[in-house]
Order: structure tokens, then C-alpha cells, then sequence
């Protein structure tokens, strides 16, 4: 006999009117069983106005921390002689749980913050923030993939890979362990770009900053060849491009470490 699983689906829903947030300092809490715990899971988070902290930590649920922006209820307005006593200040955050994968999504609610907590056994973790708050991260392992807009993204005592990316703020990861076999990169517009490793991956690093620096304390085989020019020209337009990058190996080569900022440093550390 055939036998079929069908995927377990449990959704949890916070709201909080505008009368809640009279408290300054609003904090309300989301416990997420997994489905199969002790097991592996994946985690996407979704933040449109406010910062993502997460954590690893002993347990076996997935605890989520939602912390209220109080300042925008008590902020004073006035339109056309009237006064504002509300309005635009509620929330509604979801988790959803689907087969040891959690989606947490934040809607159109401005919030101070999220601060996640994870079990061990994250295989893959995706966080993306666009206004108003940072992402943090700190002792986690797997796969990481981290998006941010208008807020830094920092990242330390991990263990696994790491793909970050954001528009104004800087980068800073420091890994405990890297696994060897994935590509990585991080890059933002608008600060600096710093990462620190364990040991010496084995990698081809491509590393580029447009108004400052790069540094590192690795013994890097820069490729010293001439940047590539491309010439280009059409309807009586001409155009030159040089590739700036610089590209080099460490301990003879491997997956492709990216790092790239326009208005910033970049460091490539080695931990001490």
C-alpha cells in the first residue's frame, strides 16, 4: 500500500489595533513549532519598514519577537487645522509553517523590529529588509541569504555560506566556519565591505570599490594583467569601459568570493 504525507500547514496571525500601542515599547510573541523537529528547516523572512535580528539557541521552536514602532503613535500631526489622533499605526505580522519551512512576513505594518529565535539544524535562512531597521545575525549555520535596502547588515559567528547585499549601509560578516564548496558575495553602494574568515578559503576572489580601498591580510595571487577595455560604438557614439576589478586566487583557487562597494573600503580579514 501507497502510503501519502500530506504537508501539515499552520499559519499564525498577530494584529494589534491602535489602542496597544498607548504602551511605549510594545513587544508581543510568536512561538512556531516545526513540523518535524530536530530536523532540518528553512526560514524566510519578510520586513517591509523595520529591523531583523536573529539568533541560534537551545530549544526546538522557531520565536518570534515583534517589537512595535511606539513613536508613531505618539507623533504629533496636523492637516488643514485639524489634528491627527490616529490612524496608520496598526500591525499584522504572519508566520506560516509548511513542512519545517517558516515564512514570516511583516505586510505594510512599520515596526521597530523583529527578533528571531532559531533551534539548531537551519539548513537555509533568507531575510529581507527594505526601510527603517538593520539585519542582524549572530551564531547561525547554513545557508545564508541576506537582502537589505536602507539599513546595514552585520553577521558574525557563522557558520556556512553567505550572500549579502544591500544599498546604504555597510557589510560586515565573520564567519566561524566556511563551507568550502559554495560561491559568496557581499556588496552594498553606500559603505564599507568587511569579512572576516577562520582560515584561508580556498577561492578566486573578484573585488572592486569605485571610492576607496581594499585590504587584506591574505596572501592573495593577484592576477596583474591589463583590466580589460571594451570599445563600443554606435550611431556616432563612442564609449570606452575599463573593468577595474581586481581579481586574484587564494590557496590556489576555488569558489568565487565577490566583494564590492562604491563609496566605501574593502577589508578581506583573516581572524586572529
Amino acid at each position: 500500500m501507497k502510503r501519502i504525507k500530506i504537508a501539515s500547514l499552520i499559519i499564525f496571525s498577530l494584529v494589534l489595533t491602535g489602542s496597544v500601542w498607548a504602551q511605549a515599547g510594545v513587544k508581543e510573541q510568536l512561538v512556531v513549532p516545526l513540523s518535524e523537529p530536530g530536523k532540518s528547516y528553512k526560514l524566510n523572512v519578510h520586513v517591509l519598514n523595520g529591523g531583523i535580528k536573529v539568533s541560534g539557541y537551545e530549544g526546538k521552536d522557531v520565536v518570534i519577537e515583534v517589537f512595535g514602532d511606539s513613536s508613531r503613535k505618539h507623533r504629533e500631526e496636523s492637516e488643514g487645522g485639524m489634528h491627527r489622533i490616529g490612524g496608520g499605526s496598526g500591525l499584522d505580522v504572519t508566520a506560516q509553517e509548511d513542512n519545517n519551512s517558516v515564512t514570516v512576513n511583516s505586510g505594510l505594518s512599520h515596526i521597530a523590529g523583529l527578533v528571531i529565535k532559531l533551534p539548531q539544524g537551519l539548513t537555509s535562512l533568507k531575510l529581507n529588509a527594505v526601510n527603517q531597521g538593520d539585519i542582524t545575525v549572530n551564531n547561525v549555520s547554513g545557508e545564508l541569504e541576506l537582502n537589505n535596502v536602507n539599513g546595514s547588515i552585520t553577521a558574525k559567528d557563522i557558520s556556512g555560506s553567505v550572500v549579502a547585499n544591500t544599498v546604504n549601509g555597510p557589510v560586515v560578516v565573520t564567519f566561524k566556519s566556511v563551507d568550502g564548496k559554495a560561491p559568496m558575495a557581499f556588496s552594498t553602494l553606500n559603505g564599507s565591505v568587511d569579512v572576516t574568515f577562520p582560515s584561508e578559503p580556498k577561492s578566486n576572489v573578484k573585488l572592486k570599490t569605485d571610492q576607496g580601498g581594499i585590504y587584506t591580510d591574505f596572501e592573495i595571487a593577484v592576477d596583474k594583467s591589463q583590466p580589460k577595455v571594451n570599445k563600443t560604438g554606435k550611431d556616432h557614439m563612442y564609449r570606452i569601459n575599463v573593468d577595474e576589478w581586481v581579481y586574484g586566487k587564494i590557496s590556489g583557487g576555488g569558489p568565487e568570493i565577490m566583494m564590492k562597494t562604491m563609496t566605501g573600503n574593502i577589508y578581506l580579514r583573516k581572524a586572529k
